[in-house]
């Protein structure tokens, strides 16, 4: 992929918030193209990053926030608050389908596809449990935004659950729709000047781990885990890309209900400003 730059939304000595790219992988994959660390080893040098160690993980074409620990006691209570559900992650999701109610909950197991073992399938008794919660935000007509939080970790858990449901992501080359979105695609009269041709709005994975945040720090650990000194705060937000937030404007522009395809109108304002999302 061509050379990047990280945005770094926090760091101190003990933590590394970044709003990770679409398209980079957080460990080394088959295609070889540079992984994570080597973008933030140019960006931050090599002794900083040689120190970072994960503790979640985003998919390859999934963008937004993801945190590092820069030490090994870091990573020990960080890897605690997941396993132990204190963390809160909240990602935002193009989909397409009529969305049948405000919200709801997904409980399906999953398990390996049997035909392609990289891929995750609805499985029944026999997968691992996998619960999503998820919120619609906004209406578009046959297009939706929603605020979906997996409330455990499986792999491409939100790729294969919102299908479940009938609502799968507008692009989702894994497990759906691999074509770009349009404007033409809901516009009304929509028209293309002469010997124009039309360039998509996005053509990305409709999928951004928009906010993360912690639910509860035990007061022991939370001292363990920074200097008293220090406060950071306990929710995190990765802004949107280009592609992702210029789809959601013209989502609203040209839907038959404009802002009021929000359910809560200032939910527009909140993401495109990159505010907590309640």
């Amino acid at each position: 992929m061509p050379k990047t730059k990280i945005e770094i939304i926090y760091t101190d000595d003990d933590i590394l918030v970044i709003n990770k790219p679409t398209g980079l992988s957080v460990t080394k994959d088959r295609t070889g193209t540079a992984q994570l660390i080597d973008i933030l080893a140019e960006q931050l040098g090599p002794q900083i990053t040689s120190e970072l160690r994960l503790v979640h993980r985003l998919d390859k074409d999934t963008s937004g926030v993801m945190i590092l620990a820069r030490n090994k006691q870091a990573q020990s209570v960080l890897s605690g608050y997941f396993e132990r559900k204190l963390v809160t992650k909240t990602y935002l999701a193009i989909v397409t389908g009529v969305v049948p109610s405000p919200n709801g909950t997904i409980n399906a197991p999953l398990a390996r596809n049997r035909k392609n073992p990289a891929l995750m399938c609805i499985a029944g008794k026999k997968g691992k449990e996998a619960v999503t919660e998820w919120k619609l935000l906004a209406d578009f007509g046959t297009i939706a935004l929603l605020a979906v939080s997996p409330l455990t970790g499986r792999t491409h858990q939100i790729h294969v659950h919102l299908p479940h449901i009938g609502l799968p992501l507008a692009i989702d080359p894994l497990y759906g729709n691999s074509q770009p979105l349009f404007l033409s695609d809901f516009k009304p009269n929509y028209r293309l000047g002469k010997n124009q041709t039309e360039k998509p709005l996005i053509d990305r994975l409709t999928l951004h781990a928009y906010q993360l945040s912690f639910r509860a720090q035990p007061q022991a650990e939370s001292r363990n885990l920074i200097d008293n000194s220090l406060n950071p705060p306990d929710c995190f937000v990765a802004h949107l890309d280009k592609k992702f937030a210029a789809a959601i404007k013209m989502l609203t522009k040209h839907n038959p209900n404009g802002l009021d395809a929000f359910l809560n109108p200032n939910d527009f304002s909140v993401i495109i400003n990159t505010q907590k999302l309640h």
